[in-house]
């Protein structure tokens, strides 16, 4: 199983989301893709106010929240992340990101795991290439900002822990940069 969706499955496992057994591929609810694509329009929002400003720690935050959102569609189909292929033009233009990030995000509402998987990509690719960060550890510091702030507020109904999957606040990511 792929590292990043062991944790959002930790996460599912541990606030009683409904996910299917890993492996076990099903279909999305329409209900379910209706609400993941919400999720996924609300970080992608985010992602290009930070682009609008360029402040890389809120840009590297709004990705690592788009993944971690695409993982957890994966994860509640029981699927795990496919191995795509993401080409995009690295020209440095804040334009040309905010048309791919919108574009995979779109093609998510199909609700396949295939577009689930390119739009993680693409977030991992941006990440490093884009503004020179260190993905992996920015999964990590959201995970266990999610996971803190999910224990919190862990007598909240189930439904109320899938909208913390955007972040209410962001976690210090200043630390998974390379410069």
């Amino acid at each position: 199983m792929h590292k990043h969706l062991e944790r959002v499955r930790e996460f599912h496992d541990k606030f009683g989301i409904v996910q299917a057994l890993h492996t076990e591929t099903t279909h999305l609810a329409d209900i379910d893709i209706v609400m993941r694509q919400a999720l996924l329009m609300e970080c992608g929002s985010e992602t290009c106010k930070a682009l609008a400003i360029a402040d890389n720690t809120q840009i590297l935050a709004g990705l690592a929240d788009l993944a971690y959102n695409a993982l957890a569609a994966i994860a509640c189909r029981g699927d795990d992340v496919q191995n795509v292929s993401v080409a995009w033009r690295q020209d440095g233009s804040i334009l040309t990101v905010m048309r791919l990030v919108s574009e995979k995000i779109h093609l998510c509402s199909s609700g396949d795991t295939v577009h689930y998987s390119v739009l993680y990509t693409l977030c991992e690719q941006l990440a490093r290439g884009f503004i020179n960060a260190d993905f992996d550890l920015a999964i990590q510091l959201l995970h266990e900002h999610i996971m803190t702030q999910a224990s919190k507020s862990s007598s909240q109904p189930v439904e109320q822990h899938l909208q913390q999957e955007i972040l209410a606040t962001t976690p210090d990511l200043s630390t998974a940069f390379y410069e």
